[in-house]
């Protein structure tokens, strides 16, 4: 009888096991800047951060703790204390998001500035080293485009080397990239000189009471652009049969 109750609770505690991996959570931490980020205010704030959206293309298996913060490089992001709290939060089988680029090119601000072959590559690998090294999943991103056409329409390169500087880490270490560059240069163009204004924050004066004297602004998201990059990025996420395909709406 002792031996039937032993194997009885040996079988709920299997089942129990089971049933608590087929349910657990899968973590995505997101590095990056204000391209990504939350932004404040989304009652009146027309401004998105693409993976600010994204959690809505994702059943309820995935959370996404978006780390993202305004203004950050490679090196700030390390040096202003952001790094540390995701370092601590993650635990193996996390994924790893890791989108720098706008503020590495800043060369007038010693405090983001870096150079593309040397300190924005190593700051690359070692996010990726200390991520593995928690057995978390780290995967890279290119920055999304600029809007920046040139007076024929041509939309015009706007991060140099930077992105295949990253192309080059995430070959190198052997991770995940998404081209979010190209993509979005496919979407700026496809939208055209005029209407890619739409993916931007673009207002006159007085159009909107959070912009009184206007915006004009081709580097941050509107809703609609926010939305249209996280569309592109679940796209792709697909067509590299990426494991967190599974876990789409």
């Amino acid at each position: 009888m002792k031996i039937y109750k032993l194997i009885l609770l040996s079988a709920f505690f299997l089942v129990g096991c089971k049933a608590n991996n087929i349910h657990k959570k899968i973590i995505v931490h997101t590095i990056g800047d204000s391209t990504m980020a939350i932004k404040p205010d989304p009652d009146k704030n027309p401004e998105r951060g693409w993976v600010q959206v994204l959690p809505q293309y994702f059943n309820d298996q995935v959370e996404i703790k978006n780390y993202a913060v305004n203004g950050r490089s490679t090196k700030s992001f390390r040096e202003r204390g952001n790094w540390k709290p995701v370092l601590e939060a993650l635990k193996p089988g996390d994924y790893l998001f890791i989108q720098f680029g706008h503020n590495d090119s800043k060369d007038t601000d010693p405090e983001r500035y870096t150079n593309p072959q040397t300190a924005y590559r190593y700051n690359l690998i070692r996010y990726i080293e200390e991520a593995r090294a928690k057995g978390a999943v780290p995967i890279l991103f290119s920055s999304i485009a600029r809007r920046k056409f040139n007076k024929e329409g041509v939309l015009l390169d706007a991060h140099g080397n930077y992105t295949l500087v990253a192309r080059m880490v995430a070959n190198e270490m052997k991770v995940p990239f998404f081209d979010m560059q190209y993509l979005t240069e496919n979407l700026e163009t496809a939208y055209g000189v005029e209407g890619s204004k739409k993916l931007h924050l673009h207002y006159q004066p007085g159009e909107i009471p959070y912009y009184p004297e206007g915006k004009d602004d081709n580097t941050h998201l509107s809703e609609l652009g926010a939305n249209e990059i996280s569309k592109l990025f679940i796209e792709e996420l697909k067509r590299q049969k990426h494991p967190l395909a599974k876990y789409l709406k």
